[in-house]
């Protein structure tokens, strides 16, 4: 006797279906699963057998075949214990289940029959409505995600015995219900504000500059000066993410199983700060599995790298695309896979080894041959893609025991709103996306600015991706300012950008 079940697995970021097919019939006891099943998937027909048993059914005697259809692609995970499970209560005549084909089932299962949680339910939920399922059991802890997805009944299981019942018709069970729009509101709040912040003024214009235009930024100071206190505050003066966005990035956080227990979205924009000794893989993605990694996990955020010299320099370069594309491409012998890596770079690092070259109250310990060494960790063509460097100062006494305080973040974000506006009107991506085409279009010139960038170039002997990023910021400079054209002080501001770290690094 045949039984078929529906389920889904995830590859790289996306989910497509998976036939399951249990077939039962006469000779040597025996489970034996086919389907390119690994290690976890092979081992589920002993958590299945005993899972069934103390579930208060019996398990199947004689000789079950398990195909897991497609058959060329390899199958990874628990996630298919469930299915497993209801398929071998199928096909052995203990439940009877009309409607099974129009159900899409996942979850891992315990000895116990209770059904456990699995990565990925958010883009298996896409795809079971995409399949036209009527319904999706999943894991409960997981059912709050997969409710986000409209036009599909999520039903929330806790153990096998509950599933059962209601496939065979004999429970009642109501289907969760979500508010996309109401989480998203409810959970768009952030821990930190810019308000925290005391002093520091320049460095949160130019952070302010690199959200409004989606450019990356570089922090140049002494440690203890709050480089890491800003950049965590970068998010909060980001535009709010749309619906679309926040699935989007609540679809990686999925796969990999970064969300909160009973968390349905990601509402705020992630900010992501792996360590300097994460490895190429690690910060890319690419494992055997070919999964997403840090640059994917801060798509629609911030990326921050603190002490940016000391990561390892195939890790920085392999930055250099992404920073580029918005996505990262990953090849593999198991096959090539596409992330998403939309992200801004904040980055931190100290002007020497020991952190205070130029600093007027602490001498520096370091000879000219270390700090030589210690810059050039980071190359050329990185820092061309980095569209705005800053030097952080330590932070005086005076303005730390003051009682000033910063500006409010949300004031800030409205600014940012305001200028994203008028970038999505004008060509629908940020000024930091634009095309050479694009900016002979909209930065124009006027004689007085381009006297005034072309002393710059000339005095400060800045590469020609340089120029390109110079006129990006004051684009969007200008925009901050509500102007229509460059004026000559934007292109000022804009220097300034890019001149600290050639008086740095010559």
């Amino acid at each position: 006797m045949l039984a078929k079940v529906h389920s889904a697995a995830v590859l790289g970021i996306d989910s497509y279906p998976i036939e399951i097919e249990v077939n039962a019939g006469w000779g040597q006891p025996a489970v034996i699963i086919v389907g390119l099943p690994d290690a976890a998937v092979k081992e589920s027909r002993d958590r299945v057998k005993t899972a069934i048993e103390n579930s208060g059914f019996k398990y199947v005697m004689g000789r079950t075949t398990i195909n897991l259809a497609p058959a060329d692609v390899k199958k990874e995970g628990p996630s298919f214990d469930l299915p497993i499970a209801v398929g071998i209560l199928a096909v052995s005549e203990q439940i009877v289940a009309p409607n099974l084909d129009e159900f899409a089932i996942v979850g891992e299962l315990a000895l116990s029959g209770e059904v456990r949680s699995v990565n990925g339910v958010l883009p298996i939920a896409i795809c079971a409505r995409e399949q036209k399922k009527r319904g999706l059991i999943v894991p409960a802890d997981n059912a709050p995600e997969a409710a986000v997805v409209q036009g599909i009944d999520v039903y929330p299981a806790r153990n096998l015995r509950e599933v059962a019942e209601f496939l065979a018709g004999k429970r009642e069970w109501q289907p969760l219900r979500e508010d996309p729009s109401q989480i998203f509101q409810q959970q768009r709040n952030y821990d930190v504000d810019f308000i925290d912040v005391k002093g520091q003024e320049h460095v949160k214009r130019a952070l302010e500059v690199a959200a409004a235009g989606g450019h990356n930024i570089l922090m140049i100071g002494p440690p203890g000066s709050g480089k890491t206190l800003l950049a965590k505050r970068v998010p909060t003066v980001l535009p709010n993410s749309n619906l679309e966005e926040a699935l989007e990035t609540t679809k990686i956080h999925s796969i990999l199983g970064l969300l909160p227990k009973g968390q349905a979205l990601v509402a705020t924009r992630p900010f992501r700060a792996p360590h300097h000794t994460t490895s190429n893989a690690g910060l890319l993605g690419g494992t055997a599995n070919l999964t997403p990694g840090e640059i994917s996990l801060a798509h629609n955020g911030v990326l921050f790298l603190d002490e940016l010299p000391e990561f390892h320099r195939d890790v920085l370069e392999a930055l250099r695309e992404p920073l580029e594309e918005g996505r990262v491409v990953i090849s593999r012998a198991t096959g090539t896979m596409t992330f998403p890596a939309n992200f801004i770079l904040v980055a931190a690092m100290n002007p020497c080894p020991c952190g205070f070259y130029g600093d007027p109250k602490r001498e520096c310990r370091c000879s000219p041959n270390m700090i030589t060494k210690y810059r050039n960790k980071i190359s050329g063509p990185l820092l061309d893609r980095i569209d705005i460097h800053v030097e952080v100062p330590s932070v005086k006494y005076k303005e730390m025991a003051g009682e000033a305080t910063g500006e409010m973040s949300e004031k800030i974000r409205e600014r940012v709103e305001l200028a994203r506006a008028v970038q999505r009107e004008r060509f629908g991506k940020t000024n930091a996306r634009m095309a050479p085409k694009e900016i002979k279009e909209f930065c124009k010139l006027d004689d007085e600015c381009q006297q005034l960038l072309k002393m710059a170039m000339t005095e400060l002997n800045l590469s020609a991706r340089a120029y390109d990023r110079i006129l990006k910021v004051s684009r969007t400079i200008a925009d901050l300012d509500r102007s229509d054209t460059i004026q000559s002080q934007h292109i000022s501001e804009a220097i300034q950008y890019r001149t600290l770290d050639r008086q740095l690094w010559v």
